[in-house]
């Protein structure tokens, strides 16, 4: 669905800049945006995405992942086609790195976006499996439609949004798990072209706006599992977002144009958690490792295990109504209360 897009600006010779996401592409009549999904018709930039669903399915809010964002609960989850990355070990380049006319989409307008949410039983709506900025006049106009019917709302992005775009989507948007890839410009450039300093701004200002922000760093063989560069990492979220920021360490496995590289040893994982919490974070999570324990949310203060997971489902959970320790009443931060499980009933 092609509807004219929202942030940016007309140039001379009929040129326009998109001012959605940090590359600012300016682009000449007939061309497209370096995402493949915005395109220069005559003077006026247009989304040629607008509704159009490559992927949907009802996930655990827990694969996103958001650990402490209403626990236990599902997420309607959409993707389209496109992104403003190039990820050399993208998992879902076959919607990633294509453009619509060579993708199988349907059309799902917002209002029926939000009916299909409600029907299935899901508390959220999440913008995932592709980059959600490059789909911003959508995901607006979705989740502002959300919060009136009272689903939470959910980007898992790259974070390579500009301020405007992430401003103007912030009063409608809860959450927002962020995928920080490395912590060196090196890796932004080589592996994803992009760049790492509007990530990391990006990250601070949706803190600031008040959503509920949770880091995912891939931990990459020789790419950017340096003991260094996790701590670099480790201490900018401590001291940028907070101590009690979930921060998710996850297994890389071969992927796409990747193919040559080994799993992430669990013991790089191990180590990138105990760095972590060296450098004062409470929550650090070992993820994509099925039934590993630092999987599970543990007090910060007393250790004792508070959420107990298996594969993205939660197996106990003991934190109080009150959102404490039952043990030592420590504050958890959780937002949003407690969905339930399966295994409980």
């Amino acid at each position: 669905m092609i509807r004219e897009a929202m942030f940016y600006e007309k140039l001379d010779a009929d040129k326009v800049q998109c001012k959605l996401c940090a590359h600012r592409c300016k682009i000449a009549p007939g061309k497209r945006g370096f995402c493949r999904v915005r395109e220069n018709r005559g003077g006026d930039l247009y989304t040629l995405i607008y509704g159009s669903v490559s992927s949907e399915a009802v996930d655990p809010i827990e694969k996103k992942p958001l650990y402490h964002f209403y626990p236990g609960s599902f997420a309607y989850s959409v993707g389209t086609v496109g992104c403003n990355f190039r990820c050399k070990h993208c998992q879902n380049w076959t919607i990633s790195q294509t453009c619509v006319e060579d993708s199988y989409t349907k059309d799902i307008l917002p209002e029926d976006l939000v009916e299909r949410a409600l029907m299935s039983g899901s508390k959220s709506i999440a913008w995932t499996y592709n980059e959600p900025t490059i789909w911003h006049e959508y995901s607006y106009e979705g989740a502002k439609l959300a919060k009136e019917a009272g689903l939470g709302t959910v980007y898992v992005t790259n974070g390579y949004m500009t301020p405007e775009a992430l401003e103007n989507i912030a009063p409608y948007l809860d959450a927002a798990n962020i995928d920080i890839k490395a912590f060196t410009e090196e890796f932004y450039h080589d592996v994803v072209s992009a760049k790492l300093a509007p990530v990391l701004e990006s990250s601070v200002l949706a803190k600031k706006l008040g959503l509920h922000v949770e880091i995912t760093n891939l931990v990459i063989p020789t790419r950017n599992d340096s003991p260094d560069e996790l701590r670099e990492l480790s201490r900018w979220v401590y001291k940028n977002l907070g101590p009690d920021t979930p921060l998710h360490f996850t297994r890389f496995h071969p992927q796409y144009q990747m193919k040559d590289l080994s799993p992430t040893p669990v013991e790089t994982l191990e180590l990138a958690y105990k760095i972590a919490s060296e450098e004062g974070m409470n929550y650090v999570y070992v993820g994509n490792v099925f039934g590993h324990k630092y999987d599970n949310t543990y007090c910060p203060n007393c250790g004792k295990m508070l959420i107990q997971r298996g594969l993205f489902e939660i197996e106990k959970y003991e934190i109080t109504p009150e959102k404490t320790c039952p043990q030592c009443g420590e504050k958890i931060p959780i937002t949003g209360e407690y969905a339930g499980s399966r295994y409980e009933l």
